[in-house]
């Protein structure tokens, strides 16, 4: 199988992992070091036939699969299609096809092409979002202000397509938290993700985040700043039928929930865990790997 590290989501445990591109086409986000050192490329279609047989013999009642690597979506309209059809026909009982995504990859497809994906059987999209904020989209180099996003991902919902948003606190900086929770929330209400999945901003050696938080020039939220942001973020929600995953390792209050229905429980638990950690609220966390914090 792959021979570079291959990344899923959490809640895509028990999925059919298959590699169709290798690293990631923007590879460039200032907080990520990912797929740094690993170039981007399509694998062969000889090598994706070969990971369908395998699944096929000792996974064939499989239901679930996620195309990896870093953002699969990037490949063409007949490439995608092409690889749903190819999917279906080796694990005929598969009834979700999802993988990562981005919003400058989804504007590069057309209304049609985004209509035949769907209808080709490829129907979630996981996405860094990240923000609704300009000035942290940019921060982060993500490719794209919010003006962007709404209108892809919208086109996106348009065609059918469930997706799921990963949303970053803390990537506005000290200070900006609120402001980020209110544009960032405005932008999840208006674009309806299925699920939204929480983390912090952190950073690991090797990427432009970690000299600029070395620096000073990014200075990290504290304890209770991410807190306040969090809070700030549910209480503006306005979800019709989402799952609200924050159980991500950097995360300051960890929890899980449904919206709108468990809101107030959601908050509450931001609520709670300021008290606990009341003593820590003006320090910054202490992080280990893939920024999870220690109290």
């Amino acid at each position: 199988m792959s021979e570079h590290i291959i990344y899923r989501p959490p809640f895509e445990a028990s999925s059919v992992l298959i590699e169709v591109t290798r690293g990631c086409s923007h590879n460039s986000c200032s907080f990520c070091t990912m797929y740094r050192g690993v170039n981007f490329g399509r694998v062969s279609s000889e090598y994706i036939d070969e990971q369908l047989g395998y699944y096929s013999e000792y996974e064939p009642d499989a239901e679930r699969v996620f195309l990896e690597n870093g953002d699969a979506f990037c490949l063409d309209a007949d490439s995608l299609v092409d690889i749903a059809r190819r999917v279906r026909e080796s694990l005929p009982k598969v009834g979700t096809i999802s993988m990562y995504a981005s919003v400058r990859n989804i504007a590069s497809k057309s209304d049609q092409d985004l209509r035949r994906i769907r209808e080709a059987g490829i129907n979630e999209m996981n996405i860094g979002v990240e923000s609704g904020l300009d000035e942290a989209l940019r921060s982060m180099n993500k490719g794209y202000d919010a003006a962007q996003a709404l209108r892809d991902l919208t086109r996106l919902r348009d065609a059918g397509f469930d997706y799921f948003a990963n949303v970053i606190f803390g990537c506005a900086g000290a200070g900006n938290g609120i402001l980020n929770a209110e544009k960032t929330a405005e932008l999840m209400n208006r674009t309806q993700p299925a699920l939204i999945f929480t983390g912090t901003i952190h950073a690991e050696e090797g990427c432009p985040l970690y000299e600029d938080m070395r620096s000073g020039s990014f200075t990290e939220p504290t304890v209770g700043e991410y807190l306040d942001e969090e809070e700030r973020f549910l209480e503006l929600l306005s979800m019709d039928d989402c799952i609200y995953f924050g159980l991500h390792p950097s995360n300051i209050a960890p929890m899980q929930g449904l919206l709108p229905e468990d809101r107030e429980e959601l908050i509450n638990e931001v609520r709670m865990r300021r008290k606990r950690l009341e003593k820590v609220l003006d320090s910054r966390p202490l992080r280990g790997g893939e920024g999870a914090v220690f109290f």
